[in-house]
């Protein structure tokens, strides 16, 4: 262990780490190359190393800098380096531990952890005895120096610790770690629930045998005088409320009291991690016994927590109203996610088809989300999300609590206070709109009124609570809600405040999502307003605004196709679109909003859609190519495959849209060899969104499809695998709608995804999509090939009825059971023993047409004539009350 450094070396050592403090980039640069050519020494370690722990006359900056770069070398190269290298640098860590500087000695503890993780906790058996015998010294140094690299150690290697590989340390380091929340030391006590903490989740062993005694300890420490004490309190009680709620319960009256106080917590850190128990609380079956009593003092807590502090209004500019010309930063844009195309069926429960995976957890966290400053989780969002969980844990039962809270807020003369009511209003709406609707009537225009409130966040909120109530507004009268609100919505999304602006164009976005065609009386207002702030917007809320338009196209539909609204849309996007070069961002939610707008539009869209089909074609075309290039050249970089994929699903609107009037432009491009290649994809939204262009060809230009059958169906028949539900369910869709096509044709290609479909179709737990799609694909196999299919009737029919029962009349339901009805003309004895299944799906018509009503009918008369009266009087008589009577009326039977 006796290295000696050189003088010229250190000096040279030195020089670089002072440099490497330079702000200046060209000098980074330099000292990343000087770095580089001193780890071709293999001692250039024991140099960082040496100058971290034993340099004492150099300042702490420049030693713990030299611990960070040693850290990243063993990150880099750990497996590489020399093994007495490795034994020279633990063992100058562990002389180190307790260094006099803090900061020496937190980098000393990263270095530790690092070591350990990357070489394996098994490669240095003494490192956890030497922790955690330091605990012991009475040194204090030493001791938080050893207690903070054990709490990054358990931090990074929580499940080793817990697995017999290592002799489980823990039934020694637990018991070690409870003895210590009595130190002293607030820093330690800290470091010890802090390490605790890390093995609630796992439910480590070690753990689970000390329970009591850590339960006894944590309420010990409860009241302790240092926050990150409380803190780290309040974190190991919400943990144990997800893993030992039996332990919890007969203290649970104390941990509540406790844990309304520590919401009130002085310290902002204190009260967000207690403010989580309320959010932990409601995911659990007693939450409405044990919280019931309490309600009344914790919603007011709760609101309380809403309000801006003067710091939030600082960072938001809250006090700058008008900032509509201020370009933004760049950094200040989040990444957008696009979401691929999925087909669905309308079914009867909902209103409208949704992409497969839609879900609107976000929608509450979307909507209040103030800024990218604070976009991070705070007290604020915690406390709404708190009462909304809340809400809709206890329903109406919490309004005699909220409203009075309400009233006293709302109408507040300080907007702080009068803002956070509006937040509170927006976070109860889920929960408890049945019981708010007689209050509506006053409420929804009064906030109206709100939104031309002197404050930009008193308006912002005001637009995302309206929003939340959208739903009830668009249900009443126009003239008394609808209208108005509208009208106000509208100018905010031309306030002269930016972030009014965006809340506007979300919350408007909701309203068209909720109204559809309700929408269609004022179209040529909504299109001028949305038109002129695409000359006003700045870089940020023009993304939100394409979205604004997209959702219009898609509520309204084919009434968007009029010469004069048209004529008020398309010139600013198409200027947009010349504007914006291949490779720009922004493309993609305008190719978004385009591909709803085509579908909208239909016809309508012809003048516009040569440009926009040849550019898609050429961003298909350049990410596989730069993907060729990239597998012959490592040095190349990965394309972007979303501009791929944005493309293939304007396609798919091009095609929806235009139906047959893409012709021409599939005859005069490559696109069915593009096609092939994005079908085969190593991404699966690449492949789910090839298969949706893929089915709406075939719907449009079947002719140019047809020629790549034996090519395409083995591939379609290799992606029917439900682990990727959107890839799965787009390539069914496509297959039914081929098959549609093909006609008996298609039978040469049915060993391909038969059986595929049938593993799908039993399978527990699929996707109710999913399980539409494939239903009515297998039926459309069965209309085209019913030989084939219906030897296999016994396996699919019971499924295969009650998915298809709630589906709406519909092109694809028709197809389907016209297949189901072939099939079983072919095979009758196939459906025997699953009759009754049969009965109830055919019930599921509201007007079948003419031709399956016979089919339908002739199918049950037969099956009467089969079994005889008796026997069938006595089948009838095992149906529910309303089947039977639908039945008879339907098909007089």
């Amino acid at each position: 262990m006796t290295w000696e450094p050189q003088g010229e070396g250190l000096q040279q050592i030195i020089a670089i780490l002072k440099e490497s403090q330079s702000p200046d980039t060209a000098t980074q640069m330099a000292v990343q190359m000087k770095l580089e050519e001193f780890n071709r020494y293999p001692d250039f370690n024991n140099y960082l190393i040496y100058v971290l722990t034993k340099l004492k006359t150099e300042d702490e900056p420049t030693r713990s800098l030299s611990g960070l770069i040693l850290k990243n070398n063993i990150r880099m190269h750990g497996t590489t380096l020399q093994p007495e290298i490795v034994e020279y640098i633990k063992h100058e860590c562990l002389q180190a531990v307790g260094d006099s500087s803090p900061l020496i000695r937190a980098t000393v503890g990263i270095l530790i952890t690092t070591i350990a993780s990357n070489g394996g906790l098994h490669n240095w058996p003494q490192l956890l005895p030497s922790l955690c015998e330091m605990l012991d010294n009475q040194d204090y140094n030493v001791c938080e120096g050893a207690f903070s690299a054990l709490q990054k150690i358990c931090e990074d290697s929580a499940e080793i610790l817990d697995s017999a590989a290592l002799n489980r340390p823990l039934n020694i380091m637990i018991p070690k770690f409870l003895e210590y929340f009595k130190h002293s030391s607030p820093k330690i006590r800290s470091h010890a629930i802090a390490c605790i903490n890390h093995f609630i989740i796992n439910r480590s062993q070690a753990l689970m045998l000390n329970i009591d005694s850590f339960i006894e300890n944590l309420f010990h420490l409860s009241s302790d005088e240092d926050h990150e004490v409380r803190k780290n309190v309040c974190h190991g009680l919400v943990m144990l409320l997800e893993v030992r709620m039996d332990r919890l319960m007969p203290h649970m009256s104390q941990i509540i009291e406790y844990m309304l106080l520590r919401t009130q917590d002085t310290d902002e850190g204190v009260a967000l991690e207690a403010s989580e128990f309320w959010l932990s609380l409601a995911e659990q079956s007693i939450c409405k016994d044990v919280l019931a009593p309490y309600l009344s003092q914790l919603a007011p807590v709760l609101v309380q927590g809403m309000r801006y502090s003067e710091v939030d209004i600082i960072l938001l500019k809250g006090n700058v109203e008008e900032d509509d010309m201020v370009p933004d930063r760049e950094e200040d844009i989040r990444p957008r996610f696009h979401k691929s195309r999925a087909h669905t069926i309308r079914s009867t429960q909902e209103g409208g088809a949704g992409a497969a995976g839609d879900d609107d957890d976000d929608e509450f966290e979307d909507g209040m989300d103030d800024d990218s400053s604070l976009s991070e989780w705070n007290l604020r969002k915690c406390s709404a999300a708190a009462l909304d969980v809340l809400a809709n844990v206890f329903r109406e039962d919490c309004l005699p609590v909220v409203l009075p809270i309400l009233k006293e807020t709302l109408f507040h003369q300080e907007w702080v206070i009068k803002e956070s009511g509006v937040l509170a209003l927006g976070a109860i709406a889920e929960g408890c709109m049945q019981g708010m609707i007689q209050h509506l009537p006053e409420l929804i225009p009064y906030l109206i009124s709100c939104l031309s409130d002197k404050k930009a966040l008193v308006r912002s909120i005001t637009c995302w609570t309206l929003s939340r109530y959208a739903n009830w507004v668009v249900n009443q009268p126009h003239d008394q809600y609808l209208k108005p609100l509208m009208e106000e919505l509208l100018k905010r999304i031309l306030d002269s405040n930016k972030r009014v602006q965006e809340a506007a164009c979300s919350a408007f976005a909701t309203l068209e999502e909720e109204a559809c065609t309700e929408l269609v009386p004022y179209l040529e207002y909504i299109l001028k307003t949305l038109v002129f702030a695409f000359s006003k917007y700045q870089h940020k809320n023009l993304l939100i605004l394409y979205d604004a338009v997209g959702t219009l196209a898609d509520s309204v539909g084919h009434h968007l196709n009029k010469p004069q609204y048209i004529d008020i849309l398309m010139p600013p996007l198409i200027d947009k679109w010349n504007l914006l070069k291949d490779d720009d961002k922004d493309l993609f939610p305008l190719l978004e909003c385009l591909s709803s707008i085509a579908t909208a539009l239909q016809s309508g869209f012809l003048p516009y859609c040569d440009p926009v089909y040849r550019r898609c074609i050429s961003l298909i075309e350049q990410t596989i190519n730069q993907e060729m290039l990239c597998k012959q050249n490592q040095t190349y970089d990965h394309p972007d495959k979303e501009r791929m994929i944005v493309a293939l699903d304007l396609l798919s609107g091009l095609a929806e849209g235009l139906d047959r009037h893409i012709e021409t432009l599939v005859a005069n491009s490559n696109i069915m060899h593009l096609l092939y290649q994005c079908m085969q994809d190593v991404l699966p939204e690449v492949r789910q969104s090839s298969f949706a262009l893929l089915g709406d060809l075939t719907k449009a230009c079947f002719p140019h499809v047809h020629p790549f059958m034996a090519e395409f169906f083995p591939i379609l028949g290799q992606n029917l695998n439900p682990d990727f539900i959107s890839v799965c369910n787009n390539a069914t869709w496509a297959i039914g709608e081929i098959c549609m096509k093909l006609g008996e044709e298609t039978k040469q290609y049915i060993r391909l995804v038969l059986s595929d479909l049938f593993i799908i179709i039993n399978r527990p737990n699929t996707p109710k999509t999913l399980l539409e799609n494939t239903a009515i694909t297998i039926g459309r196999l069965g209309y085209v090939c019913p030989v084939e299919v219906a030897p296999y009737l016994p396996e699919f029919v019971r499924q295969w009825c009650t998915s298809l029962r709630h589906i709406r009349d519909n092109d694809e339901k028709d197809s389907a059971f016209r297949g189901m009805c072939h099939m079983i003309t072919v095979n009758p004895a196939g459906v025997v023993a699953d009759f009754i299944f049969f009965c109830d799906a055919i019930a599921s018509w509201v007007n079948p047409p003419q031709d399956l009503h016979q089919m339908i009918q002739k199918i049950l008369h037969g099956f009467k004539t089969q079994v005889g009266e008796e026997n069938w009087r006595r089948f009838v008589e095992q149906f529910p009350p309303t089947l039977a009577e639908r039945l008879a009326t339907m098909y007089n039977i």
